[in-house]
């Protein structure tokens, strides 16, 4: 059978750990010598499975007197924690054994360039943090799938979608054309972090909206990154300060950058149509962008 994980399919194989304990007898050695040994075995993934609410069994897991199985999310729910299969109810109890075995079970992560196994009722949350999550390509209508320097790299060859390297915690000014949907890859000097930046112009003489979407997994754990946006109005009058708008948040992740809609994400700078440089279809917003990368 096809074994599915919460977010997608994966491998059949299901590693399990077991400890081979070698007796301390000949040569004259006091105690055991333990020796880990992994094997490979087909499991059907039923037996993973909390038979109540179909999610992976983690510790605590629970047995009833008729040998019913059901996790402890579950137990905790029904009434009187008794097994509703059996004939005349039962009581359930924890079963160190089981959370043994489910704790012990592992696959491996699917993902192009990933490999890592990982405890089977955390592969899910796994995979949405992976930093070898696949990432679809911005453009309409292509099917490219691939990690985020690969995403990188075609968004720049096959679409001509140019790529500006970031310092981190310094201002880089970019010129972004007023088109219905402009796109400039970001890429972090220090660590090779791809970004999106994304504009939507709302048509002809009208508003420009400008964010940062950073290309990986959508729960993907330290680093996060924070976004300054900033643009300067026209030269003011004597005597009066310059305009400038500001937008400071948190980049949004995501390994679909080119579905993300603007007004979905956390923030966005909204640009007035005055502060396009040039004429007609060639109208440019002079925008200030930096990216700090936060650790903490």
């Amino acid at each position: 059978m096809e074994l599915e994980l919460p977010n997608g399919p994966v491998k059949r194989e299901m590693v399990v750990h077991e400890a081979a304990v070698r007796g301390g007898g000949g040569g004259g050695h006091g105690g055991d010598m333990r020796m880990r040994m992994d094997v490979t075995v087909r499991i059907n993934a039923d037996m993973f499975h909390c038979p109540i609410c179909f999610r992976p069994f983690k510790p605590p897991v629970f047995q009833c007197e008729g040998g019913h199985l059901a996790c402890g999310s579950c137990v905790v729910e029904l009434p009187w924690q008794q097994c509703g299969k059996c004939e005349h109810g039962g009581d359930f109890h924890a079963c160190p054994l089981l959370d043994t075995f489910v704790s012990s079970a592992s696959v491996q992560c699917d993902h192009h360039g990933c490999g890592r196994y990982v405890t089977y009722h955390e592969a899910g949350q796994h995979r949405s943090a992976c930093p070898h999550a696949p990432c679809s390509c911005a453009l309409p209508g292509c099917g490219f799938l691939g990690p985020p320097p690969a995403l990188l790299l075609h968004l720049n060859a096959l679409h001509s979608v140019p790529v500006h390297d970031v310092p981190y915690s310094k201002a880089l000014l970019l010129q972004v054309q007023a088109s219905p949907e402009p796109r400039h890859l970001l890429r972090g000097e220090e660590d090779g972090r791809a970004f999106l930046l994304v504009a939507g112009a709302h048509g002809p003489g009208a508003a420009v909206t400008v964010s940062v979407v950073c290309i990986r997994a959508a729960a993907s754990p330290s680093p996060r990154y924070s976004v300054k946006l900033w643009a300067n109005g026209p030269p003011p009058p004597a005597n009066r300060k310059m305009d400038t708008i500001w937008a400071d948040f948190e980049a949004t992740s995501s390994t679909s950058p080119g579905t993300v809609a603007l007004e979905e994400l956390t923030s966005f700078l909204t640009v007035p149509p005055r502060y396009l440089h040039g004429a007609g279809a060639s109208k440019e917003l002079p925008l200030h962008v930096r990216i700090d990368k936060i650790t903490s």
